[in-house]
């Protein structure tokens, strides 16, 4: 099969290689996957840069985002067989830890990303256990059905988290960015204002913020103006520390700043005093779960994803450069058969 594979960490080292050898299903519960289409992610920035020493195995197929048809079965896979259309829940997990037994596998203390601890999707094939797969119906498009996994739960299981209510202000950054998009569709389904801070305003309105804030440096004050002092009772920040800042200072009493993300710097500065002052909560969030994912499947007419530019396995290099472009305006994806 074809793929795209580095042995040292670096963009320049991501070769697309003709003859490597098709995955084999390994265990009798194991499903072969031919990738239809799989999403570019920062977190396929990370990995191949080098960032992530625990990569394995080595050489390595990065790709953490993949929609595709079964092509093989093992022995014991039930409900399943060749040509259904499926999705792959990226997340590895053991089953038997005290973090999945609680229903948390996304954060089993065994686990890890497809991507990273084994290989991915930036290839014609992938061979996954059959409880990371998931079936999706006929009208779900593939470009969806690839976001669905990381781009759509990410941001679904934060605001889960941040337990976001009917009629609460809800401030998205980075709002036209991968999560973003999707946390302004989620936000409104869950019944929040949704104010998005993004430059983007014509289709992030389109995809239903009530109000949009495309000056990055009035984002405190016109937060304050449309909630007459309120503040915001949950906010978003996937990009780190640069909206960092800009983010804290924009909750109100009693609010919620949910973060998982750290594009642009991890390391910030807290006012501690006004953490306890205001009664502020500070939310960790990684993934989401298998029952979050299969609530996000069944409202995927809901849920739209906005590609800006695709690729085929060749130009693998160029999506994940174009990731970092200013004119970026939407997701990039690679159509890989």
């Amino acid at each position: 099969m074809r793929a795209a594979v580095f042995g040292k960490p670096g963009i320049e080292n991501l070769k697309v290689i003709d003859n490597i050898e098709k995955p084999k299903l390994a265990n009798p519960d194991d499903v072969l996957i031919k990738v239809k289409v799989a999403g570019v992610n920062p977190i396929d920035n990370v990995v191949i840069s080098g960032s992530i020493p625990t990569v394995k195995p080595v050489p390595h197929i990065p790709g953490a985002e993949v929609s595709g048809t079964v092509d093989e079965i093992g022995n014991e896979v039930n409900g399943l067989k060749k040509g259904d259309r499926v999705l792959i829940h990226n997340k590895m997990f053991d089953g038997k830890c005290d973090m999945c037994l609680s229903g948390l596998d996304m954060i089993c203390r065994n686990g890890g990303l497809i991507g990273v601890i084994t290989n991915g999707g930036f290839a014609e094939y992938i061979a996954v256990p059959q409880r990371n797969t998931f079936k999706i119906p006929d009208d779900m498009d593939w470009d969806l059905a690839a976001s669905l996994p990381v781009t759509g739960l990410t941001p679904f299981h934060a605001l889960n988290e941040a337990h976001l209510k009917m009629n609460e202000f809800l401030l998205v950054f980075g709002a036209s960015g991968n999560t973003g998009m999707v946390a302004i569709q989620l936000g409104k389904k869950m019944g929040a204002k949704v104010i998005a801070v993004s430059k983007e305003e014509e289709w992030v309105r389109d995809f239903g913020a009530d109000y949009v804030i495309t000056d990055y440096d009035r984002v405190i004050e016109q937060v304050r103006e449309i909630t007459s002092g309120k503040m915001a009772d949950v906010v978003v920040n996937s990009l780190g520390v640069k909206t960092w800042d800009s983010s804290f200072e924009s909750i109100g009493i009693n609010g919620r700043l949910v973060t998982f993300g750290g594009l642009t710097g991890a390391d910030v500065k807290l006012n501690v005093q006004a953490l306890y002052s205001k009664q502020i909560k500070l939310i960790g969030s990684t993934g989401g779960t298998r029952r979050e994912l299969k609530d996000l499947i069944d409202n995927h007419d809901k849920i739209q994803v906005k590609a800006w530019k695709r690729f085929d396995l060749d130009n693998i290099q160029k999506a994940l450069q174009a990731l970092f472009s200013k004119e970026r305006s939407g997701r990039i994806f690679l159509d890989v058969s």
